[in-house]
């Protein structure tokens, strides 16, 4: 049986662009949302999608979504998959012509996330400690995880993706495969690895099952954990805390947050959170104006 169209363009974004499984799934996402609206089948002819995917049915899709509620950011990427799509297809002479090429983001949400301060931080990873301490596999899974993506800044995607044998446990690093399959390594501190180290000794062998591989963490059921469970395990335990609530990409914010206060290098934090662009890196330095002004007052001479 011969692939779709989506299944091909899927299949050149992971190949042929070498994007994470993440964003082509959310791409992917995107095309059966606007296929949909357009009265399409997933697979759909080339014959049908030349004659239907035209520009103003492209805009009243995303029109369509601004007005049940869509953010800026979900705009903007449902922009971009659409106009990675049209463009593919009409290079592919699926389509004649490519009607989103004219087709302009809006900015996306520029806002971060709330950080956590350094006494939150301690205490959500104390008590996440604890409750490893008393508890059984899961809670030392919890607690490696929370750990690891506060020590590194990670992405949860990253944490979910990360082997056993991405880590170096005698050099305290961690490889990590980010967007765009990009690899970098990152440190991380004892606390992180005494985590790990009671997580891989004590708990991962009790989830582990045949299927389970080299991943680092297991979800319940043995297989690579799950984003998702994730997300919730990170707002339950800030809540079991006592912290404000706070998301994986809420720790990762607070790791740059820290590293800048800390006093590290800006472009020092772009390699560890592994950011494609320093400007990216640059919205975090906003929350830090009282260090600057500090290292204003010791050393300029007209302070």
């Amino acid at each position: 049986m011969e692939a779709s169209v989506g299944d091909r363009w899927g299949e050149y974004l992971r190949h042929g662009r070498g994007m994470s499984d993440h964003t082509i799934e959310a791409y992917l996402g995107d095309l059966r949302s606007l296929l949909s609206f357009a009265g399409l089948a997933w697979n759909a002819s080339a014959a049908e999608l030349a004659q239907t995917l035209t520009q103003r049915r492209i805009r009243s899709w995303l029109a369509d979504t601004l007005a049940r509620g869509g953010a800026r950011s979900t705009i903007a990427r449902h922009t971009a998959a659409v106009r990675h799509f049209t463009a593919w297809a009409t290079r592919e002479g699926i389509l004649a012509h490519d009607p989103a090429a004219l087709l302009t983001s809006p900015r996306a949400d520029q806002r971060l996330p709330a950080p956590l301060d350094e006494a939150e931080a301690r205490l959500l990873l104390n008590h996440a400690r604890d409750e490893a301490r008393g508890g059984g596999p899961s809670q030392l899974r919890n607690w490696a995880i929370l750990e690891l993506i506060y020590a590194c800044g990670l992405r949860v995607s990253e944490a979910c993706g990360l082997d056993i044998s991405s880590l170096n446990r005698e050099a305290l690093t961690v490889r990590v495969t980010g967007k765009g399959n990009k690899e970098r390594v990152v440190p991380y501190g004892p606390p992180a690895a005494d985590a790990l180290d009671h997580w891989l000794v004590r708990g991962r062998a009790l989830l582990a099952r045949e299927g389970s591989g080299d991943a680092l963490f297991l979800g319940d059921r043995g297989g690579r954990i799950d984003p998702r469970i994730v997300r919730s395990m990170v707002h339950a335990a800030a809540a079991r805390a006592g912290v404000h609530d706070v998301a994986p990409h809420g720790l990762r914010h607070s790791t740059a947050t820290h590293l800048l206060q800390g006093g590290a290098d800006l472009r020092a934090v772009q390699e560890m959170l592994g950011h494609a662009s320093l400007a990216t890196t640059q919205r975090y330095t906003h929350v830090d104006t009282a260090r600057l002004s500090a290292i204003y007052q010791r050393a300029h001479p007209r302070a």
